[in-house]
């Protein structure tokens, strides 16, 4: 979070010049008249203030109205939005860019990372064998699985077909009632002009990203079982991310004791 310091400019006049006699300059004129009427003698308005949820955000989060609240301070969590209002239309800039950014945020090196160490221990694939080559086929591996997924999710059928990829918060009710809200979001989405329908960028999106990957998995992995657990995978992970998405601000509430992000 950035902190906005105001620094105030304090002038001081020696009392010694108010006894010496000089003529006095006329009254300077009250701050309203100044400042808040023109010359007319209307009103002039305000200056526009940035409301306080918008302090601290980055470029991208103001433009698309998302927060990276970090799920337990570290995950990334872009395209979150904390209300369930309908916001303006994102454009297809605003989708890839969204993309671009959980797909290369610091925590999903080490993520994929972890992920290629469980593989590296089941021995998975076996045609890879041993050692830091094998860890670094199956590391990107990993990266390739997750990031083509949230391309296709997030920033390209996202495009094409006209869906929001945000995730809206509900944020209140109870722990059932949000909890199928998470879930639901993986079926049902908001088109851009803000109705809602099937959620075809998901499921059609993570069925293009499993079958793409037979390109880089071995010969013996490049089968129809295998694509239908990487899309089990990719559906699995949203899901999962999408309650973390739900219920992290409550975690962060009442486990950090922090208000805000």
């Amino acid at each position: 979070m950035f902190l906005r310091i105001l620094i105030a400019l304090v002038f001081i006049v020696p009392s010694t010049l108010a006894q010496q006699p000089q003529p006095q300059p006329p009254a300077p004129a009250p701050a309203e008249s100044r400042t808040d009427k023109n010359k007319d003698g209307k009103k002039e308005p305000e200056p526009d203030k940035k409301t306080d949820d918008q302090v601290g955000k980055s470029k991208l989060e103001k433009e698309t109205g998302t927060v990276n609240d970090r799920i337990f301070e570290v995950l990334p969590n872009y395209g979150t939005v904390e209300t369930s209002q309908t916001l303006p239309p994102l454009t297809s800039g605003q989708k890839f860019r969204l993309a671009t950014a959980g797909v290369f945020d610091w925590a999903a090196f080490p993520f994929n990372g972890t992920l290629a160490a469980i593989s590296q221990a089941k021995d998975d694939p076996k045609s890879w064998g041993q050692g830091w080559g094998a860890y670094g086929k199956r590391y990107g591996e990993s990266f390739g699985d997750n990031s083509i997924g949230t391309y296709m999710t997030t920033a390209i059928f996202p495009s094409l077909l006209h869906e929001d990829p945000r995730y809206y918060q509900m944020g209140k009710g109870s722990f059932a009632h949000r909890a199928y809200h998470g879930i639901n979001r993986l079926f049902v989405t908001r088109t851009d002009s803000g109705h809602d329908r099937f959620n075809i960028s998901e499921s059609a999106g993570n069925a293009v990203a499993a079958a793409i990957s037979n390109i880089y998995h071995p010969a013996e992995d490049r089968t129809a079982s295998r694509n239908a657990s990487t899309f089990g995978f990719l559906i699995l992970y949203d899901g999962l991310s999408n309650e973390l998405k739900e219920f992290w601000p409550d975690i962060r509430r009442k486990v950090f004791h922090k208000n805000t992000p």
